[in-house]
């Protein structure tokens, strides 16, 4: 009888495993979670892990300490509107005329054939918000619930517009609004998203308003700085981070999440000490020198990447869609040229960047090329700087080696001929396969103000 016994015990129990087997075969792996976190104007040498010394970013380092840091990483344009066109959707902002910033009188956005990592992730389950900064035009189709998004909060534009108001969906939450706690705000609605979602899998795009033009930042962070307010807003900015971060340690889900930090564009430099640094990069914020496009960018992911992590080579906000997209496992055909590379190779097994090549533009235009280490910035004509007036000079056609010379100090134009010509080579056959292009679109339209001239002219006394 107890032989009997065994035997059935024996077979339940190998049925049991083979289930057991079964099922773990048939379970699919959790999807990854995915958090992209963008400073706005943040400069290359404003946080700890990138030279900043007098500016404590202990949280931003670690992500870079227990992950991994691009040193060469781009944004496709040194202001705000295209570079969020580019990484959102992994394509050059001039396809589609996204050549400048959109204002409160614009009524232009992102277009609605444009496929956002938004749209994308929803497609595959994903659960997908933003909290912070939209700048992709503030009508209703082209706000963020119209372009993939469940779920939105946050200024739809530039800090320094008219009319700064909080959006919660579509329609506007707050008026008002005390900027010394935008930080604070957008912090306490990015960890509610995490906590909401926590079961399934998300996209959080968390693009912050600091440290843009006006700097504020809260009582707890004010004054506590060695670099003034520009580096208590900074340091508020770290903080946030740690909440975020924290905030997926506390649910379970760190480990299983991807976050990538960055900036939309370089340093606003003008403003001097409410402006930034961009460390030893030249120049900054509505520049193509190194200091306007060349940005921090920190890859953490404690499952996946390996902690010290360090990648010299060319990358840019334009892989971050193709990136996230097969990490996620999305499959379907895309419409649109993609510009951006799948570098998940680097995140999870020392892979290296195929392309070498990248195209600065401002305004729609050409202003710079880079192929490998090298770099051509075509000569440019004086123009006038729109906020003091003054006249930005002339440069001629520069040539840089930015392995030897990332600070774009010697030009090496007319030592190297064939280096240039090469480059300007390159640049061409670039330029051809993306293509015709659209106008840019209008940004904002002038107002007709004929009537006050008139009146001027007709009372020439009232004016001083």
């Amino acid at each position: 009888m107890m032989k009997f016994t065994f035997r059935i015990t024996t077979t339940f129990l190998l049925g049991m495993l083979s289930a057991t087997s079964l099922l773990a075969q048939k379970t699919p792996p959790k999807k990854p979670n995915f958090v992209v976190i963008m400073a706005d104007d943040l400069g290359y040498g404003d946080i700890g892990t990138f030279g900043a010394k007098d500016i404590r970013t202990p949280n931003i380092d670690k992500l870079a300490n227990d992950g991994l840091k691009f040193t060469s990483f781009y944004s496709t344009s040194p202001v705000c509107s295209p570079s969020r066109f580019g990484l959102l959707t992994g394509r050059y902002p001039r396809r589609q005329g996204v050549d400048g910033v959109f204002f409160p009188e614009s009524f232009n956005g992102i277009p609605k054939e444009e496929l956002t990592i938004a749209e994308a992730l929803k497609t595959k389950g994903y659960s997908t918000g933003i909290v912070g900064k939209w700048h992709l035009g503030h009508h209703r189709q082209y706000l963020p619930l119209q372009n993939g998004f469940d779920e939105y909060f946050g200024i739809p534009y530039s800090n320094d517009m008219q009319g700064v108001a909080y959006l919660r969906g579509n329609e506007v939450e707050q008026y008002n609004i005390d900027q010394k706690y935008t930080t604070k705000t957008y912090t306490e609605e990015a960890i509610k998203f995490i906590d909401k979602h926590k079961k399934e899998p998300f996209f959080l795009y968390l693009p912050h308003t600091m440290p843009h033009v006006p700097l504020h930042a809260s009582p707890a962070f004010e004054g506590k700085s060695k670099r003034g307010l520009y580096g208590d807003v900074i340091e508020e900015l770290d903080w946030s981070v740690g909440q975020v971060v924290e905030a997926l340690k506390k649910n379970g889900i760190e480990d299983n999440t991807l976050v990538i930090f960055t900036s939309d564009n370089g340093p606003w430099l003008i403003f001097d000490i409410e402006g930034g640094s961009a460390g030893n990069l030249r120049n900054g914020k509505g520049t193509t020198f190194e200091g306007g496009q060349r940005v921090p960018a920190i890859f953490h992911w404690p499952a996946k990447i390996k902690a010290g992590t360090v990648y010299d080579d060319l990358a840019l906000h334009l892989d971050i869609f193709p990136t996230i997209l097969t990490l996620a496992g999305y499959q379907s055909k895309l419409s649109n040229p993609i510009d951006g590379e799948d570098i998940s190779s680097i995140l999870t097994s020392n892979g290296k960047r195929k392309g070498d090549e990248f195209i600065y533009y401002s305004n729609g235009k050409v202003e710079a090329f880079r192929k490998g280490d090298w770099k051509i910035r075509l000569a440019q004509p004086a123009s006038k700087n729109y906020l003091n007036g003054k006249e930005n000079p002339a440069t001629e056609a520069l040539l840089f080696n930015l392995k030897d010379d990332v600070a774009e100090t010697k030009n090496l134009y007319q030592s190297s001929p064939e280096k240039a010509n090469e480059l300007l080579s390159a640049l061409d056959k670039k330029i051809k396969s993306i293509g015709e292009t659209p106008k840019t679109l209008p940004q904002r339209l002038p107002a007709d103000d004929s009537h006050i001239k008139k009146y001027q002219q007709r009372h020439p006394e009232l004016k001083k």
